[in-house]
């Protein structure tokens, strides 16, 4: 299964939208078998989920997200946990262990992203 992290210098970053790269993790079961970072192609609305879902991806872990990337991303049936931080691959190996849990972390006002912890 494919997990992708919005990050920021290998920690979870603040925004979906608004992070450097999104960390693409290749897992099986509760095991990492390859991480791959891949620049954010740009922040336009509804081209990101659909991006990481050509991806593969199955789950998306992040900050904090805007209402409308939340809403594709669950018409694409990918899993969306907010909320999270710390360091990338902590959060996916929590995740695995079933330890990481969505705080429903959704931004509501883009031009005032830092409500979503930035």
């Amino acid at each position: 299964m494919k997990i992708a992290v919005a990050s920021e210098n290998n920690m979870v970053a603040g925004h979906f939208g608004h992070c450097e790269t999104f960390t693409i993790f290749d897992t099986e079961g509760d095991k990492i078998l390859k991480k791959e970072a891949i620049p954010n192609p740009g922040h336009k609305p509804g081209f990101l989920p659909n991006f990481l879902n050509d991806l593969g991806v199955k789950v998306i872990i992040a900050g904090g997200m805007g209402g409308g990337a939340v809403d594709i991303f669950n018409e694409k049936q990918i899993e969306v946990i907010v909320g999270a931080s710390g360091k990338t691959e902590q959060v996916v190996t929590e995740y695995l262990n079933g330890n990481l849990q969505s705080t429903g972390s959704i931004c509501h006002e883009h031009q005032h992203h830092d409500e979503c912890g930035e």
